[in-house]
This record gives C-alpha cells, sequence and structure tokens, in this order.
C-alpha cells in the first residue's frame, strides 16, 4: 500500500477522498477505483448511532471502524478525529491509536466539547494556541513520519474569515502536515485561501450537499490549489435515499419485486464482496 504522504507527493491533479463510514462502503470506494479514503466521524454517527454530528461518538468506536476497514481494504485512509477526544494528552492517545489501528492520517478541529458539524450554526472553539499545542502533541505521538496531522479550523463560522487564516498560520507553524480551513463562504474566500497557503503545504476542501460552501467538482477544486477534496457523508445521503426508496416500496408491496432493478442479485452482492475467492482460500486448508 502506498502511503497518503507518497500520494500528496506524486499526484499532479489531487486527490479524491470519498467518505466512508464502514468496511463495506470502503470496499465499493476501492472497487471503484479511488486511491485513499477519509473515515467520516459525522457518517459513523449517522450509520452506527443513527444521531447527528454533535460529540456523540466515542474514540473507541472511530477506531473500532478503523480496524475493520483496514482488514478488508488496502487504501491510506486519513480519519476524522473530531477534537481529538479531549486535551493534548488525550490527543496523543487518539492517535497512537489511529495509527495503530491502520490510518495513515488524523483530522483534528479547533472547536470546543462537544463538538459539530462544521456546516452546522452553534459552534464554539478552543484558543488558538490550546489547538497549536494538540498539532504538536500529535506531532510528538505519531510512531511514523508518513502519519499525517490535518489540522481543522472551523473559524470562519465563529470568528470570521480573517482570524480562520490566522489562526490557520498558527497551526502551520506547530507542525500540521496538512491545512483544512472548513466552511468558506465563497469561491473568493476558497481562493484566498489558497492564495497564502497552497504552496506551502497540501490544502483539503470538503464538499457537502446542502452546505455553506459552493459546491464544485474535485477537478476544479485542485486548479483553485487544493490538493485533497473530501465528500465525507455524500454515501450517508445516497444510501439514505436508497433506502428511504426500499422500505416504502417493501411497505406498499409486500414484495421487492417492484424493486428489484435497483437492487443487487445475491449472486452479484457476493461477488463484490469476495465470497467466491474466500471459498477458494478456504478449500486450501480442507
Amino acid at each position: 500500500m502506498r502511503t497518503l504522504q507518497a500520494l500528496l507527493a506524486d499526484a499532479e491533479s489531487g486527490l479524491i477522498a470519498p467518505g466512508v463510514y464502514d468496511a463495506f462502503t470502503a470496499l465499493l470506494a476501492e472497487q471503484a477505483g479511488f486511491d485513499c479514503l477519509y473515515l467520516s466521524g459525522a457518517s459513523i454517527a449517522y450509520t452506527r448511532l443513527g444521531r447527528p454530528d454533535i460529540g456523540l461518538v466515542s474514540v473507541s468506536e472511530v477506531i473500532a471502524t478503523i480496524e475493520l476497514i483496514a482488514d478488508r481494504v488496502g487504501l491510506p485512509m486519513i480519519v476524522d478525529g473530531d477534537t481529538g477526544f479531549g486535551n493534548a494528552m488525550n490527543v496523543q492517545r487518539t492517535v497512537r491509536g489511529f495509527e495503530r489501528a491502520g490510518a495513515q492520517a488524523i483530522q483534528l478541529e479547533d472547536q470546543s466539547f462537544p463538538k459539530r458539524c462544521g456546516h452546522l450554526a452553534g459552534k464554539k472553539l478552543i484558543t488558538a494556541e490550546a489547538m497549536a499545542g494538540k498539532i504538536r502533541a500529535a506531532c510528538d505521538a505519531r510512531g511514523s513520519e508518513t502519519f499525517q496531522i490535518v489540522a481543522r479550523t472551523d473559524a470562519i463560522g465563529v470568528e470570521s474569515f480573517d482570524a480562520a487564516l490566522d489562526r490557520a498560520e498558527m497551526y502551520v507553524e506547530a507542525g500540521a502536515d496538512l491545512l483544512f480551513v472548513e466552511a468558506p463562504r465563497s469561491l473568493e474566500q476558497m481562493d484566498g485561501i489558497a492564495k497564502r497557503f497552497s504552496q506551502r503545504l497540501p490544502l483539503v476542501a470538503n464538499m457537502v450537499e446542502g452546505g455553506v460552501t459552493p459546491l464544485e467538482s474535485a477537478q476544479e477544486l485542485h486548479l483553485r490549489g487544493f490538493s485533497v477534496v473530501i465528500f465525507p457523508g455524500g454515501i450517508a445521503r445516497a444510501m439514505m435515499r436508497q433506502g428511504q426508496d426500499y422500505f416504502a416500496s417493501l411497505k406498499a408491496h409486500g414484495s421487492n419485486t417492484p424493486f428489484k432493478d435497483r437492487m443487487a442479485l445475491f449472486d452479484e452482492l457476493n461477488e463484490a464482496i469476495g465470497l467466491p475467492a474466500m471459498v477458494g482460500e478456504a478449500a486450501r486448508y480442507e
């Protein structure tokens, strides 16, 4: 498996990191040909808890999800670490846990706990100095320099655009490997972020359908100076709409027949998840 660090160094056109939330969605993303994954904390909350992204997911639940994905697919994984689940000491424990479980990067944000989705109102921030300390702690805790630290600031929606850039500057100086200025309100703000930082370290752009940031293609964002474009909750929203339609059809008809053209067949599913290969491998041990 190539490291995320190597991919970032070689990817002239940038990286697309689709959001996943379990081993099944990670496998589908790998089969679609993506080079890296983004494990979304919001999507873990949606799918494991049936709850919103308001800080309810525990660090152990995230680590368990990383382990299951890493056991199934071979792609480097950027993992949403929220606030690091506490202070700088908690951040260090979170970094060690994520790295052991198979992540290649942790994303840390400067919200206070409990955090909120970056595109929700009502967020609160810790001081920039405290966040810089968390980043330094994360850098000190990692076992390999290939493990990447992604620093995110939510200050645009809480303080101001200029304050967010000032915070981002401190986080770069603290040692962040990638920078994520969350929820810019316009393409002009996105260009301002890229102008200031894109020649210094890789930038992350976040596309959220219905969020506050203008939706652009990954190709357009790469041209604007963003190295990594994430689509954190896209698969959860797609699965939600498909699931709603499926259950409505089943309730109305008492049968899957009217919906069958939108479903994988039994053998198709087993092929996708590797049943024939596993049966063949198991036969070697009989």
